[in-house]
């Protein structure tokens, strides 16, 4: 490529960030640091009336909790800025004018009442009202008003707003990376209204001239923007500018398959659709957050980058570095991708077990009280032993608990498989043989129990599943002898004990 690649992620601070933005954003990072490019974030705010305190910083903490940080935007590294749209207010009226100028956009001074009834009028004939070509010479504008009133109306404060004036007759050639050739008829298009009556522009100006400004080469964005590209590619001829290369992604679909994962879809379905989480500053309404849920931010990304793309091999692993090697937007699908939360189970999964012990261990006594006063060594041996078998840190305490408290109950199913008559001298002499044994090692405990089952000619089952029962209080747990040695010798001759009584 011959430009600089730059790449921007434009979301709206309206509330938390879905996680199909995420994936956006995700994309759009990885095509930038594949191509050595910049990652820029530009909050796209000219919506006032839909602005909420504290979207802005959460969805920065998001991408850095994902370990996508941008390289440009609000506060950061601003050589193109300011990256809020509403800073740069000022910036946008004078190319709505510009279009004005050049006979490709005009004043539009109908009131919303107009509209509405023009609308409804259509709807009773059963029409849908377009406003372009076949009626603005019929409506309240500058191509159907004469330059005086046109003069007089914007001289006496009547609100207006600026539209683009969509060709007719014509046959729009767009290009998409995703999608390929895409041919549009122009008579389908309505005259988009660029610049609203309180001064911002719509996000079709705004987007096309800070794109243009801040020189950007690639737009990877949603599939819902498709629509726009026809109107987007005209903005970029009609002001004489280069168009960048455009990438609409797949949606990301309900779990069933039908419809498009929406904000909602989290407290219906049961599962987070946002990365952090978010407390609504007016509601205090809370929506989980995958990082607080317990997932790991590798896991989530992992998870994301195969919602859309596929690498064309065997592998599912990726870190993000292995990501952006891989990335390739020429392998992103045009069909909408499902979303599976057992899947990002299963990632976070395999991302538990190449977590540093000792990292896993510090979240598990922060997370769990009766851990409060436990050595966070003896609580990383004991990850070591039941990592394994985990998903989440919140997992841990179920798997692992009886290496903290002995068993307040037996399982009554496996009581009935283990206790067997005779049992209660087997576990006698086992109690004594722990209690004897001087070098307390995993070693030493497995040859001296294993050799005395083995030359007193007694099944294993008799003596290991009431042993474990015992220990664990269920036939469940890591190796026997790696439970008798962390729990240690005082314990296990206890835990026996009171096993033995319960018979």
């Amino acid at each position: 490529m011959t430009k600089n690649v730059r790449v921007r992620f434009a979301p709206s601070p309206t509330g938390p960030l879905h996680i199909g933005g995420v994936r956006t954003a995700l994309f759009n990072y990885l095509f930038a640091k594949k191509h050595g490019g910049d990652f820029i974030l530009r909050i796209e705010d000219t919506d006032q009336n839909r602005y909420v305190e504290g979207a802005e910083q959460y969805i920065i903490d998001a991408l850095n909790w994902c370990g996508m940080p941008f390289d440009e935007g609000p506060n950061k590294n601003e050589k193109f800025g300011p990256y809020r749209q509403s800073e740069r207010k000022a910036l946008y009226k004078q190319y709505a004018l510009q279009l004005i100028e050049s006979g490709n956009a005009y004043y539009a001074f109908d009131t919303a009442e107009e509209l509405d009834a023009h609308r409804k009028d259509h709807e009773a004939n059963g029409k849908t009202f377009i406003y372009n070509w076949h009626n603005r010479q019929k409506l309240s504008n500058s191509l159907a008003l004469s330059s005086d009133e046109v003069k007089a109306k914007i001289d006496s404060g009547e609100d207006y707003v600026i539209r683009f004036k969509s060709p007719q007759d014509e046959t729009l050639h767009l290009k998409d990376i995703v999608r390929g050739d895409i041919k549009i008829d122009t008579n389908i298009l309505d005259d988009k209204v660029l610049f609203k009556a309180d001064g911002m522009p719509t996000y079709h100006l705004a987007n096309i001239v800070d794109d243009h400004l801040m020189e950007i080469t690639h737009v990877i964005r949603g599939e819902e923007w498709l629509p726009s590209l026809a109107l987007h590619y005209q903005l970029y001829d009609a002001l004489g500018w280069e168009a960048p290369q455009f990438a609409h992604l797949p949606l990301i679909l309900k779990p069933t398959g039908k419809g498009k994962l929406s904000k909602r879809d989290g407290d219906k379905l049961g599962f987070p659709v946002f990365p952090l989480e978010w407390t609504d500053p007016k509601s205090n309404e809370v929506s989980r957050g995958y990082k607080e849920d317990g997932y790991f931010s590798e896991s989530v990304v992992n998870f994301l980058a195969f919602l859309g793309w596929n690498p064309g091999t065997e592998q599912e692993l990726f870190s993000l570095e292995e990501l952006t090697q891989a990335f390739d937007l020429e392998k992103v699908n045009k069909a909408g991708a499902r979303f599976d939360p057992d899947k990002i189970k299963w990632f976070n999964h395999h991302y538990m077990q190449q977590q540093n012990d000792a990292l896993i261990a510090e979240r598990y006594k922060q997370s769990q009280p009766e851990l409060k006063d436990i050595d966070v060594n003896y609580i990383e041996m004991v990850v070591s032993l039941i990592k394994e078998r985990a998903s989440f840190v919140s997992d841990l305490w179920e798997l692992s608990s009886f290496f903290f408290e002995a068993p307040a109950s037996y399982d009554e199913k496996a009581s009935k498989k283990a206790f067997k008559e005779g049992t209660k001298d087997i576990l006698t002499t086992v109690a004594e043989l722990v209690n004897n044994t001087e070098d307390f090692t995993v070693e030493n405990l497995q040859n001296t129990i294993k050799g005395w089952i083995t030359n007193n000619d007694i099944g294993f089952g008799k003596v290991m599943m009431p042993l474990r029962l015992a220990l664990v209080g269920a036939l469940q747990g890591p190796d026997v002898f790696d439970i008798i040695y962390m729990i240690g010798k005082n314990e296990t001759v206890k835990r026996i004990n009171a096993v033995i009584a319960s018979l």
